[in-house]
């Protein structure tokens, strides 16, 4: 805010012309032109907010629905819980807003175990070392 204040400052005094202005203060003309240009439509020339790129799906009350549903049934499915909040959104941005919250995925304990074969063979144990002999 300083840098803009002190260009704006030496734009209004008309004293040096934007090209000096722009290379006494090392900004480009284009930047002080718009921000002239800011301060004429918006009467401010303070930075436009921060905030880029598409809002959450779920923040606010949304997210305080989507905790309570987790609380009422935790081993609820993501499309359930889609489907119950009331959000239009993807199965995976639920699953990413859960991930964000610290939720993590719990593996079942009774489902069935995956079988865990090796990978190789004894050469032993099939009677390959009677071959080399």
């Amino acid at each position: 805010m300083d840098l803009r204040a002190r260009v704006v400052a030496a734009c209004d005094e008309g004293v040096l012309t934007r090209e000096e202005i722009a290379e006494a203060f090392c900004v480009s003309t284009a930047w002080i032109r718009r921000l002239l240009q800011r301060r004429r439509e918006r009467g401010s020339y303070a930075p436009l907010n921060g905030r880029r790129g598409r809002r959450p799906a779920f923040s606010g009350a949304a997210l305080v629905r989507l905790e309570r549903l987790i609380a009422a049934q935790p081993d609820a499915t993501l499309k359930e819980l889609r489907d119950r909040s009331g959000v239009s959104c993807s199965v995976v941005t639920v699953f990413n807003t859960l991930n964000r919250l610290g939720y993590r995925l719990k593996k079942r304990r009774c489902g069935r175990r995956s079988r865990i074969d090796r990978t190789w063979r004894d050469s032993a144990a099939h009677g390959d070392e009677k071959r080399l002999a």
